[in-house]
C-alpha cells in the first residue's frame, strides 16, 4: 500500500500513466480494421493529443508493426504518424482541435501520395488517400475537442456540436474494439451492450436509442457480421429506457430478455449464442458500474436547467428594480421635507404680530420699507438677540422689546425644528440605506450562477435520507464550475437534525465521495444543511490572544467557517475599548457576518446590513472593526475585506506585503465603508491578521518571522507574546493574532 501511495503522490505519475496509455493505444489500434482496411484510429489518436503523447502512439504502432513483420503493409500509416509528430514539433505550438485535424489530414494525404508515387499508383490512390485523410482528420478534430473539454471544464459536452464530437469518438472506439479478434467474446459488442444499457438507464429512451444506434454504426464499420449481430440494439435500448426508475439488476435482466425476445419475434441474428453471450457480459459489467456512474463528467444541455435560472433572474431583477424605484421616491420626498426655513415667512409673521397695532406701520413698511426690511432680516439672522446689538435700521422702532421677544421665540422654534429635522433626516437616510441593501440582496440572489444541476444525484440522496428516517423538504444537488459536487438539503424547522454530520456520512456513503458539511442555518421556518465534496485546498489556521492589562475578558472575537460552496472565511472583529462591552460588540459583528454569508448574502451587502444594525443600537457609541479573509478553496484565490481594521501582512513568493484600508469601523455612521481587494496567493503562502493591540512598530519583527520559517503556530505565538514590547502607549489594548496557510 505504501508503494501504491508513493506512486500516486509522485509528481509525474499522471504524465507517466498518460504516456503509457498512449503507447498501449498505438499497440492496440494499429491492428484495428475499418470496412476491411487498416483503421485510421491510431493516426487520429496521435493527431488529437499533444507532442509527447503522439510520439507515444507512434512508438506503440511501430513496435507492433515490427513484432508482426508488417512494416511494409503499414508504411503509409507509419509515415503519417511520423509526419504528425514532426509537424507537432515544429509547426504546432498549441494543441488546438482545428490544427490537430488539419495536421492529421495533411499528414495522411502527403504520406499516401508519396508512397503511391514511389510504387507508381499515384493516380489510382490519390482520391482514396484524400478521403482517408479527411475522415482521419475529422476524427482527430473530434477527439482533440473532447480532450480539450475534459481538460478545461472537466466535463464531456454532449450538447450541440460537442455531441457530434463525442459520437465520432464513440463510433471509432466501438469499431476498433469490434475488430479485435478474441476466441471467446467480442469485446466491442460487450462494450456496446454495456454503454447502450447505461444510456437507457440514466438517460431514458433517448439515451438508449442514441447509444444503440451509434453502437450498430460502429459495429458495421468493423464488419457486417458484427453489425448484424446487434442490429436491433437501438430497439432494446428504447424499451429498456422505461426501466430507468428500477434497480440496476432489474434493468439489466430486462435488457437481456428484450434482446432475446426481439430475436425470437424477428428471426434476426441477435439471439445467436455468441452475440447473446456478449450481451449478457455487457449487462454484467453494467451492474457494478451503475453504482459508480456520475453525471459529473457529462453535460447534456437540458433546456429546463437553462430556462429556470433565467426566469428566476428576471423576477429577482424586476423586484430589485421595484425596490430601487421605491428608494428613489423616498429620497425625493425626504429632500422635499428637508427644505430650508422660509425667512420671508418668518419676517411677515413677526411684523404682523408686532407692527400691526403700531401707528408708525404705514411709514415703516411703505415710505421706509427697504430700510425696515433690512433691519428685520438682520434680526432673523442673529444668533443671539440683545438690545445692544439691535439693528441700526430700526433705531426709530417704538416696540423694540416686543420685536426682540418675537424673533427670540421664532429662533427657538427654528432650533427645535432643525433638531427634529436632523433626527428625521438620519432616520430617512438609514431607511434609504436599508432599502438599498435590500435591493442589492434581491439582485444578488437572482444572479445566475455557473452550476449544473443533477437530478439523478438529488434523487439518490433523497432516497438515502428517507431510508434512514430523515424527511427533507427539498434536496438540490449540483456541480460548480470546477465540477465539484454540492448538495443543499432543506428540512422543516420542527424536524431538522441537530447537526449535519450524520447527513454528511449518509451522503458520502451513497456517493462514495469524501464529503464535508456546514453547520445548519435556520431561518425560523426552515433549516438548510449544505454538504459538499471536499475541495482541493484546506486552510490551516492558528490563533493566539491576550487581554489588556486592566481587563478580564478579551474584547476581540474571531471565527473560522466555510460557506459550503467554494470559500473558507477567517473573520476578526475588535470591539470599542476593552472588556465585556467590547466583546459583546465584536461578537455581534462576527456572528451576524457569519450567518449572513452562510445564508447566501454577498460580503458587501452583509457588511452594510450589519452596519445598519449597529447604528440603530440604543447605546450612545457602539462600533467594532471587521477584518475578514476569504480563500477560494478550489483555486487558492485570496480576498481581503476590511472595515476600519488593522493592517494585514501577506507572505507571497518570498515577499511580505502590507495591506491597509482607510475605512471607518462598522457602526460609526449610516453609510458603511468596505475595502475589498483580491491578492495573489498560492499554496504555502501565509496571511497574518491582528487586532489594534499589535502596534505598527511590530511590523518589521513580524516580517522577519514570516521570512524566517513556515511554523504557523510559532509565528503567531511569538507575535502575541511580544506585542507589548512594541506598544509604547500608556494603556494596552486586547491582542489577537491569527495566521492562515493554505495546504492541499
Amino acid at each position: 500500500m505504501q508503494i501504491v501511495r508513493r506512486i500516486r503522490e509522485w509528481r509525474y505519475a499522471g504524465v507517466s500513466a498518460a504516456f503509457a496509455a498512449c503507447v498501449g493505444a498505438g499497440l492496440f489500434l494499429s491492428g484495428a480494421k475499418v470496412g476491411g482496411v487498416a483503421s485510421f484510429a491510431d493516426i487520429s489518436a496521435a493527431g488529437a493529443v499533444g507532442l509527447p503523447y503522439s510520439a507515444a502512439v507512434f512508438t506503440g504502432s511501430l513496435v507492433r508493426s515490427i513484432a508482426a513483420g508488417t512494416i511494409g503493409d503499414n508504411i503509409v500509416k507509419l509515415a503519417s504518424l511520423a509526419l504528425i509528430v514532426i509537424i507537432k514539433m515544429f509547426l504546432e505550438p498549441r494543441n488546438d482541435p482545428k490544427l490537430c485535424g488539419i495536421n492529421t489530414a495533411v499528414s495522411v494525404l502527403v504520406s499516401g501520395a508519396a508512397v503511391s508515387a514511389v510504387i507508381g499508383e499515384l493516380a489510382h490512390k490519390l482520391v482514396f488517400y484524400g478521403f482517408y485523410g479527411g475522415v482521419a482528420g475529422f476524427a482527430a478534430y473530434s477527439a482533440s475537442r473532447l480532450i480539450t473539454g475534459l481538460k478545461k471544464d472537466r466535463v464531456a459536452d454532449l450538447s450541440g456540436t460537442g455531441g457530434l464530437s463525442c459520437s465520432v469518438v464513440y463510433i471509432m472506439a466501438a469499431t476498433s474494439l469490434c475488430s479485435l479478434e478474441l476466441p471467446a467474446v467480442n469485446i466491442g459488442i460487450v462494450f456496446c451492450g454495456a454503454v447502450t444499457l447505461m444510456g437507457a438507464y440514466f438517460y431514458k429512451q433517448t439515451g438508449g436509442v442514441l447509444c444503440g444506434a451509434l453502437s450498430v454504426c460502429g459495429a458495421f464499420l468493423a464488419s457486417s457480421a458484427a453489425g448484424m449481430s446487434i442490429v436491433l440494439l437501438p430497439a432494446a435500448g428504447l424499451l429498456t429506457g422505461y426501466m430507468h426508475n428500477r434497480k440496476p439488476q432489474t434493468a439489466a435482466a430486462f435488457f437481456v430478455g428484450v434482446c432475446f425476445v426481439l430475436n425470437v419475434l424477428t428471426g434476426a441474428a441477435l439471439g445467436d449464442a455468441d452475440s447473446m453471450i456478449d450481451i449478457i457480459c455487457g449487462a454484467l459489467i453494467f451492474m457494478p458500474l451503475s453504482g459508480r456512474f456520475s453525471d459529473k463528467w457529462i453535460r447534456t444541455g437540458d433546456d429546463g436547467t437553462v430556462m429556470l435560472p433565467d426566469a428566476i433572474n428576471a423576477r429577482m431583477g424586476f423586484l430589485s428594480d421595484a425596490v430601487l424605484d421605491l428608494r428613489r421616491e423616498s429620497e425625493r420626498i425626504s429632500e422635499m421635507l428637508s427644505e430650508g426655513r422660509d425667512e420671508t415667512r418668518e419676517i411677515e409673521d413677526n411684523s404682523r404680530a408686532v407692527c400691526s397695532a403700531c401707528y408708525r406701520r404705514p411709514f415703516c413698511w411703505k415710505s421706509d420699507k427697504g430700510n425696515t426690511l433690512r433691519g428685520f432680516r438682520r434680526l432673523a439672522e442673529m444668533a443671539e438677540l440683545a438690545e445692544e446689538s439691535f439693528p441700526a435700521e430700526l433705531d426709530d422702532c417704538l416696540r423694540k422689546k416686543e420685536l426682540l421677544a418675537a424673533f427670540a421665540e421664532s429662533s427657538r422654534e427654528r432650533a427645535a425644528a432643525k433638531l427634529m429635522e436632523m433626527r428625521f433626516s438620519e432616520s430617512r437616510e438609514l431607511l434609504c440605506e436599508q432599502l438599498k441593501i435590500t435591493e442589492e440582496l434581491v439582485r444578488s440572489a437572482g444572479e445566475r450562477v455557473d452550476v449544473r444541476y443533477s437530478h439523478s444525484v438529488s434523487r439518490s440522496v433523497r432516497a438515502r435520507l428517507e431510508k434512514f428516517g430523515f424527511a427533507p423538504s427539498q434536496v438540490i444537488a449540483y456541480y460548480n464550475s470546477r465540477s465539484r459536487l454540492l448538495t443543499e438539503i432543506y428540512f422543516p424547522a420542527d424536524s431538522a437534525p441537530v447537526d449535519g454530520r450524520r447527513i454528511c456520512d449518509l451522503i458520502a456513503d451513497e456517493l462514495r465521495l469524501k464529503m464535508g458539511c456546514t453547520e445548519p442555518v435556520c431561518t425560523g421556518r426552515e433549516v438548510r444543511i449544505r454538504v459538499f465534496e471536499k475541495p482541493r485546498f484546506t486552510m490551516e489556521v492558528c490563533a493566539s490572544s491576550a487581554c489588556a492589562d486592566d481587563s478580564q475578558e478579551n474584547g476581540d472575537t474571531h471565527t473560522v467557517f466555510t460557506d459550503g460552496a467554494e470559500a473558507g472565511y477567517v473573520v476578526l472583529s475588535d470591539g470599542m475599548g476593552t472588556g465585556r462591552g467590547a466583546s459583546a460588540q465584536s461578537s455581534l459583528v462576527v456572528s451576524l457576518f457569519r450567518r449572513l454569508v452562510t445564508s447566501g448574502a454577498d460580503v458587501g451587502s452583509a457588511i452594510k446590513l450589519i452596519n445598519s444594525v449597529m447604528v440603530t443600537d440604543p447605546q450612545d457609541e457602539s462600533f467594532a472593526t471587521l477584518d475578514a479573509v476569504r480563500i477560494d478553496l478550489d483555486d487558492c484565490g485570496l480576498t481581503v475585506i476590511k472595515s476600519g481594521a488593522a493592517a494585514t501582512l501577506i507572505r507571497h513568493r518570498g515577499n511580505v506585503m502590507k495591506l491597509t484600508a482607510p475605512t471607518f469601523p462598522i457602526g460609526i455612521y449610516g453609510r458603511s465603508e468596505v475595502y475589498v481587494r483580491e491578492c495573489g496567493f498560492e499554496e504555502g503562502d501565509i496571511v497574518i491578521m491582528f487586532s489594534d493591540g499589535v502596534s505598527e512598530n511590530a511590523y518589521p519583527f513580524i516580517k522577519e518571522l514570516l521570512l524566517g520559517g513556515d511554523d504557523l503556530r510559532h509565528i503567531v505565538g511569538e507575535i502575541c507574546r511580544k506585542a507589548h514590547v512594541f506598544d509604547h502607549t500608556l494603556h494596552s489594548d486586547d491582542v489577537t493574532v491569527i495566521g492562515i496557510k493554505v495546504t492541499s
